[in-house]
């Protein structure tokens, strides 16, 4: 763990949330080699943010991991018992979580700094009761069959739907998350000056009965609400969250489209509520930065991964804030 005389006084925290497309894209094969690859560009670009005097939490995804391991299980579904869908977040949280921690600790070193990393395997509460959990919506793993969607949908209860003419895919939940579990050993972490890997995969979801007991669900959690929950707990001082794209756009795909530098949580709620941003890409996105600045008062900066050491010094992405205080 670095020295107090190993860091600079004053620091910042901040967090940041960012996809599992950033290690597994669209259009490569998902290798474990690319994955290496991408984690190591990855980590020279964090290490470039903590020379600037940030305090790094990092907040992955693993949408495509998740994905992956999914068609794994199906493909020996007749030699191995499967496992459940918080087991595999689990699972690719601990390795997506691996990849980057061996890539900072390198950069790390190279670079001469003096910095631990952490990777927590994180559980994060969610509402049994949540109306998410009544009507799952997020499709996740392997096309199937409609005879062997059939089958699952009889044997299994799987809830599933068809996806655009591909075949069908099973739906879990995405309900929100409600307490992020070890917040105590983040804090510790990041007094210490580590720089902490959590909430991977949004995190394992877990529903807590009255006596306080843990139970695992099969549902997946938007890592930008996790990762805007753990900021708000921290009072960290800036939410980023990377994209596919530099800034957010107004009119997006169209011919009007716009990028908007900066807006209000005001603002933000509004262009919401009029249907700018989708549920299904910037909406959720939007919805965290709102919560986390409302909460705190602190900003979010949207922006894509080429471009956040520009966006830190608000030359490029979208910049979220609270509206001013009205003087008395």
């Amino acid at each position: 763990m670095a020295s107090p005389a190993q860091r600079p006084r004053a620091r910042r925290t901040a967090v940041l949330a960012f996809g599992g497309n950033a290690l597994v894209r669209h259009d490569e094969d998902g290798s474990q080699r690319r994955q290496i690859s991408h984690a190591e560009s990855l980590a020279r670009l964090l290490v470039r943010i903590v020379k600037r005097g940030w305090d790094l939490v990092l907040v992955h995804g693993n949408g495509p991991q998740v994905g992956n391991l999914l068609i794994q299980i199906e493909e020996a579904i007749t030699k191995v018992p499967p496992s459940s869908v918080d087991v595999c977040v689990a699972q690719t949280g601990g390795s997506i979580g691996y990849l980057l921690e061996r890539a900072l600790r390198n950069e790390l070193t190279r670079a001469g700094l003096h910095r631990e990393v952490v990777c927590l395997l994180t559980e994060v509460v969610v509402d049994q009761k949540d109306p998410a959990n009544r009507h799952p919506s997020k499709p996740v793993g392997p096309f199937y069959t409609p005879y062997r969607a059939a089958y699952l949908i009889k044997t299994k209860k799987w809830q599933m739907v068809e996806d655009a003419g591909r075949g069908y895919r099973k739906v879990v939940p995405s309900p929100r998350p409600l307490k992020v579990l070890g917040m105590k050993i983040i804090r510790a972490a990041l007094a210490d000056g580590d720089i902490v890997i959590a909430g991977g995969g949004g995190g394992v979801p877990v529903v807590e009965d009255a006596s306080g007991k843990l139970r695992g669900i099969e549902a997946v959690i938007d890592k930008d609400f996790t990762a805007a929950l753990i900021a708000t707990e921290l009072a960290a001082d800036l939410l980023v969250i990377l994209t596919d794209v530099d800034a957010v756009r107004l009119n997006y795909g169209k011919k009007s489209e716009t990028a908007i530098p900066a807006m209000t949580i005001r603002e933000a709620g509004r262009w919401l509520r009029y249907g700018q941003f989708p549920p299904g890409s910037m909406g959720p996105k939007i919805e965290a930065a709102i919560e986390f600045v409302s909460a705190t008062r602190n900003p979010v900066v949207i922006t894509s991964l080429p471009r956040s050491i520009q966006a830190l010094s608000k030359k490029a992405g979208t910049w979220i804030t609270a509206p001013p205080v009205k003087k008395a």
